[in-house]
């Protein structure tokens, strides 16, 4: 797992740079993007209990250990160990309650998640958040990232807000400019993701947040 990206073409690059000429112009600077997928969805929704509230180095070290002690991540392989096997690499007794209860779920056929494939995104989102310990933003997190969906971009990603700020200078977005932008992206919203990602994280060093100060006390 990881060593996959997600996937797109030059058809949604010229799509999002003939809808706005800002974005555009950071496509142009950036090239393309890759960004890892892990495609087996139920891999992917373990890993993003793991990953909640740690570093991103704890993470990979967590989940790299995970893989390792279970040698396939199943439900049934990890149904086969104790609570205290799970915790022992370095899980919280609440993320092993969770990756447990998911793993049940599946076992018994109370989530299906070849069915899943065929929902919409409004559908996917409402199954994956009624999950213990997955949310939102996870779910939302997962269609881009596992099932590669090609409309995924998240309002309460905090990157993806202050990209939107960095990109068209705004002070901030409402939920009425996020949408905006949404549905001018829209059927490429994921590949616009990852480019509002890459500006967060400074791609572009001449980029600013125009996010106003917070006077220290």
């Amino acid at each position: 797992m990881g060593n996959e990206y997600f996937i797109y073409s030059q058809i949604e690059i010229d799509y999002l740079k003939s809808k706005d000429k800002k974005l555009a112009e950071v496509i142009d600077k950036v090239g393309m993007i890759q960004r890892a997928v892990i495609p087996d969805l139920f891999g992917a929704l373990i890993n993003s209990i793991i990953g909640q509230q740690i570093s991103t180095k704890a993470h990979q070290t967590i989940w790299e250990r995970f893989q390792n002690f279970l040698v396939t991540v199943t439900p049934k392989s990890i149904l086969e160990h104790s609570d205290n096997d799970l915790q022992s690499l370095g899980l919280s007794f609440r993320k092993v309650e969770y990756i447990k209860n998911i793993a049940a779920k599946v076992e018994a056929k109370e989530l299906d998640l070849i069915k899943l494939q065929t929902l919409t995104d409004e559908e996917v989102c409402v199954e994956l958040s009624s999950l213990k310990g997955i949310g939102i933003w996870t779910a939302e997190m997962i269609m881009l990232f596992s099932m590669q969906r090609k409309n995924i971009v998240s309002y309460g990603d905090l990157a993806i807000i202050r990209g939107m700020r960095m990109l068209y200078h705004h002070r901030e977005i409402t939920p009425e400019k996020f949408n905006k932008y949404k549905r001018r992206y829209s059927p490429c919203g994921s590949v616009a993701s990852l480019y509002l990602w890459a500006i967060a994280g400074g791609v572009i060093p001449e980029m600013k947040d125009y996010a106003p100060q917070k006077k220290k006390k």
